[in-house]
């Protein structure tokens, strides 16, 4: 069975509605399927009625965290939307999200850049904007290229040009708060890429002594040799070790179960779960 957790919809930053991501997982035959939008739970309710005969959702999102100048991501599963503390930190991190989306375009017009904010509310639809929003927006005023090319200095890559930093948590903060509303936490590609901070084993060691779960080994950016040193990391800090495939639809090539979880890590997750259950048809 192909156990996928980490993906995202239109809700934030993917290009189709929870309900085609969920059809798209079949297709791809994928068994369980977790919906992790950014900082939202918005997609959940869409894409459990959608699930299909035989077919698991794991309702969870990606945290937006910042460890000193750099940015980290937590994945959190089957926690209680509902727990107040939580639920107030998605809402503040959405609503600067906002902000910093109104900021990045005002700058690019300082540069000379044709994106306006219609432009990119027009790309983002009713989700909340992010920088592939913006991206998009630079792609189809014919400023870059490609989405990627977005991501550099010139434009809206880390300390770009145009960048805007925005409102994030702490990560031991995010992992004590997803384990206060019940959920599991567990760290999103900590070295991947050119586009990603490489999270030290030291801060990933201080992440497990406030109650981290797991961490996402198996992911496309991440280099064989990236993970087999994840590996032994988590097995040295009693971690399981979880694969998914980010996917974010045309964004990253439609790779929905491109990598998988372990059943056995999936088992783990579940049991350390009171948050809320799986949804399963």
């Amino acid at each position: 069975m192909i156990i996928d957790l980490h993906t995202h919809s239109a809700v934030s930053d993917g290009t189709q509605p929870p309900a085609d991501v969920v059809r798209r997982a079949q297709a791809a035959g994928v068994g369980v399927l977790a919906l992790t939008d950014h900082d939202t739970v918005a997609g959940h309710a869409e894409a459990a009625r959608a699930l299909p005969p035989g077919m698991t959702l794991v309702r969870g999102m990606e945290l937006s965290c910042r460890l000193g100048d750099h940015s980290v991501h937590l994945l959190a599963y089957l926690f209680d939307a509902g727990e107040p503390r939580l639920a107030a930190e998605r809402e503040r991190i959405r609503d600067d999200r906002v902000h910093r989306a109104r900021g990045m375009v005002r700058r690019l017009g300082e540069l000379g850049a044709p994106v306006t904010w219609e432009r990119v509310a027009r790309i983002t639809g009713d989700s909340v904007p992010g920088r592939p929003h913006i991206a998009r927006a630079l792609v189809e005023a014919g400023v870059v290229a490609t989405v990627e090319d977005a991501f550099t200095p010139e434009w809206i890559g880390a300390g770009g040009r145009a960048y805007v930093d925005r409102y994030a948590l702490d990560p031991v903060r995010a992992v004590r708060l997803v384990r206060a509303a019940g959920g599991v936490p567990v760290l999103a590609h900590p070295r991947a890429g050119r586009r990603s901070y490489g999270v030290p084993d030291e801060a990933i060691a201080g992440l497990a002594g406030a109650g981290l779960a797991g961490v996402e080994t198996d992911h496309p950016d991440h280099a064989p040799a990236d993970r087999a040193a994840l590996r032994a990391l988590a097995s040295d800090l009693n971690l399981f070790v979880t694969g998914a495939s980010d996917d974010h639809g045309e964004l990253t090539g439609h790779r929905l179960g491109c990598e998988t979880t372990a059943p056995e890590a999936y088992e783990a997750l579940r049991a350390q779960a009171t948050g809320a259950a799986p949804d399963v048809r």
